[in-house]
């Protein structure tokens, strides 16, 4: 008599029996999840028939997609990664959790962003064609918003989760010690690179255009994927290409209206704009300081206009004649002070070059050089005095310092037998060995 064992090494009609008797409640008392089949990473040059040119050992150039690919070998990153324009529908269970915090760790965390997802592995298999992976994206239908705050969203917000991992269910194994379950970790989809396949599609009311319907005006439709306004009310029977009454529109994408995105923008741009009232440049303003004229062994020049006893002292009388200027910014020098500007706001003559037949103490600012330099005149010869380099501390065309230029360095250097070459390169392409004829 061979032995009793409810394990077998194949699948069995017990086996069958149990998998449809479990696959059937799913699809009783499981819920509808929109799954985003994730690809791989794009394609370099999926149409062209040129062989594929890699630059880079760490990030290897693909003709197709697959999701077993890496984009990045270095970072171990796929960040620029294709989905599926199908999306695929089956039913999962999991435990709808409560706003609480977890207090089995230091800090205080909430725990309700993670989601643990059952589903019947067969029936993932026919739908799907593959097990969920770490990558495939989950939009949980029941979870939807259809009452946001903001009334410029159009219809209700869905729920994204991002699978991170995916294993065999310990609950789905029955008494014949074969897995029919499938259990996913999933975690909030946030807005980045990688999913940017899925936040590009167009984020309107669902209203498909029917020439035999009455349209108010504002009233959005869409017609073989182009998106329509209606710019009064429109009466049924309007062609859709009448633009008396519609207008073409360009749709808000789901990146727009779904994600934090538009809000950090502009609490960004706020904070720009107060902090280049409050510190408009870099280093501190010297203009605002009295510098006294020295003598080259540094005691005071014209020492008689400084004293509280002196009736009549004017910045005029000492310029005009004296001839005795500060020599610098004095104490006032700093880091990243240099303005340009005198010291005491005495007159500077800008140029290209020094003027003729200068007059002792007399300040010049040299346009030519780059950045800018103030000069003054000491009698024999033009001094030094500072370089401008108080520029806007945000990047931008209006920052035009040593550093920023060469950050944001757009120039190309041209050349008879390679053509344009961008003059800011990263060392991974400009260490790259290149033959002499540029082959």
């Amino acid at each position: 008599m061979p032995r009793l064992s409810l394990y077998r090494p194949n699948r069995t009609n017990d086996y069958q029996f149990l998998d449809r008797t479990i696959r059937e409640m799913y699809t009783v008392g499981g819920v509808d999840v929109y799954v985003h089949k994730y690809l791989g990473p794009k394609a370099s040059n999926p149409d062209s028939t040129e062989p594929l040119v890699n630059q880079d050992a760490t990030q290897p150039a693909y003709s197709f997609e697959s999701p077993l690919f890496i984009e990045d070998l270095l970072l171990l990153e796929n960040r620029d990664r294709s989905y599926d324009s199908s999306v695929f529908v089956m039913r999962a269970v999991y435990n709808t959790q409560d706003i609480d915090f977890d207090l089995t760790q230091f800090g205080l965390f909430l725990n309700n962003d993670t989601l643990f997802l059952t589903f019947h592995y067969n029936e993932m298999i026919d739908t799907f064609g593959r097990k969920l992976m770490s990558g495939d994206v989950l939009e949980i239908p029941n979870l939807r918003d259809y009452n946001p705050l903001s009334q410029s969203i159009p219809r209700a917000i869905p729920k994204f989760y991002v699978i991170q991992d995916a294993a065999f269910a310990s609950e789905g194994f029955s008494q014949t010690w074969l897995p029919h379950l499938w259990r996913v970790k999933a975690t909030p989809m946030v807005n980045a690179q990688e999913y940017k396949d899925i936040l590009k599609e167009p984020f309107e009311a669902e209203n498909i255009w029917d020439d035999g319907n009455f349209y108010p005006g504002g009233t959005t439709v869409n017609y073989g994927n182009t998106y329509y306004i209606a710019k009064q009310n429109v009466p049924s029977g309007t062609d859709i290409t009448n633009t008396d009454y519609w207008m073409e529109k360009t749709p808000a994408t789901a990146e727009d209206k779904i994600t934090t995105r538009p809000k950090d923008l502009e609490i960004n741009d706020a904070i720009l704009i107060q902090a280049e009232a409050e510190i408009p440049k870099s280093g501190y303003d010297t203009v605002k300081f009295y510098i006294l004229p020295t003598n080259p062994d540094g005691t005071p020049a014209n020492s008689y206009v400084v004293t509280a006893d002196f009736v009549g002292t004017t910045l005029d009388r000492t310029v005009a004649e004296d001839n005795e200027t500060p020599r610098s910014d004095g104490y006032t020098q700093g880091y990243l002070t240099g303005d340009g500007i005198a010291p005491n706001g005495l007159p500077v003559t800008p140029g290209v070059s020094f003027p003729v037949n200068p007059s002792l103490g007399e300040y010049a600012l040299r346009l030519d050089y780059y950045p800018h330099r103030l000069f003054r005149y000491n009698g024999a010869a033009w001094v030094k005095i500072e370089e401008v380099v108080r520029t806007q501390l945000t990047p931008g065309a209006e920052n035009k310092t040593l550093r920023s230029s060469f950050v944001n360095n757009t120039a190309q250097t041209a050349t008879t037998d390679r053509g344009p070459i961008p003059q800011r390169q990263s060392l991974n392409d400009a260490l790259i060995p290149k033959a002499d004829n540029g082959g």
